[in-house]
């Protein structure tokens, strides 16, 4: 994709974009770079990447700050905002981008604290430095948006739900946002290639050969799926037998009676190791 934003149409604007280091925030990041905005790049835990990708932005003119931050604390969150504050004086563009919740050793709770409470405090946190006219986006799935009206994989359901809490949560700030002239946006996509969600769809698919990706044991608790060291190889797609025998076949089947419109999958592919 190219000219995304007209060279030059966001000259002397401010963006940070959470979640930025890769994926759709780096690619966000970099668009609104090459726009001739300022930036701030933030990251979890990927700062080598971080860095990288903001000498490659400082190369085309504009500044790009780095921030490292873990948004479910307040105690971070307040301290990125802080380092926006000391370079850039305010803040035109926010894009919360960053999401989780299928990732492994968090706690139970940790995608309804990362997708919906973490995505209110750093638009509290931001408020601050948003002047009117400036703009927040909220960037969600097709899968969470409309997870009230279409079923979803039961793995990625409890991600998508509380994305679309998140979704819920920002909705009801925008009349106050509208007093201060600031403009509020959804963002919804598809799945992205390269995901632990699209392989797990994708492995879902009529007529597909590819395993069930790997995903966490607290994913898989919220099944009621007790994690096995050994992975099935045949499932019944393929007419095979399943290793683990009867006690298998009828998890499996307890399984795929919630995967509504899809066609069976063999979810002890999936428990063989953590993310």
């Amino acid at each position: 994709m190219s000219d995304v934003l007209p060279a030059g149409s966001l000259a002397g604007k401010v963006a940070l974009v959470t979640g930025s280091s890769r994926g759709i925030g780096a690619d966000t990041v970099r668009y609104f770079a090459e726009a001739g905005a300022d930036v701030v790049i933030n990251f979890r835990n990927k700062a080598p990447r971080a860095e990288k990708l903001a000498v490659q932005l400082r190369e085309l003119g504009g500044r790009a700050l780095v921030v490292g931050a873990d948004l479910t604390d307040p105690a971070s969150v307040a301290d990125m905002f802080e380092k926006v504050r000391n370079e850039y004086g305010s803040l035109d563009v926010l894009v919360l981008n960053a999401s989780g919740g299928m990732e492994s050793g968090m706690a139970e709770d940790y995608a309804l604290t990362l997708n919906r409470d973490a995505q209110l405090s750093v638009l509290n946190a931001a408020l601050p430095l948003l002047g009117e006219g400036s703009r927040v986006v909220f960037v969600t799935s097709h899968q969470a948006h409309f997870i009230r009206s279409t079923p979803t994989m039961p793995e990625y359901e409890p991600v998508a739900r509380s994305k679309r809490a998140g979704e819920d949560a920002l909705r009801e700030l925008i009349p106050t946002l509208e007093e201060k002239g600031i403009g509020f946006t959804v963002v919804s996509g598809d799945m992205i290639e390269g995901t632990i969600t699209r392989d797990t769809a994708r492995a879902c698919e009529p007529g597909s050969d590819r395993r069930a990706p790997r995903i966490s044991g607290k994913a898989l608790q919220r099944l009621g799926v007790r994690r096995r060291g050994r992975a099935c190889r045949r499932g019944p797609r393929a007419g095979g037998q399943h290793a683990a025998g009867r006690r298998h076949e009828r998890l499996h089947r307890r399984v795929t009676s919630t995967t509504t419109k899809r066609p069976p999958f063999c979810v002890c592919r999936t428990a063989a190791v953590d993310v």
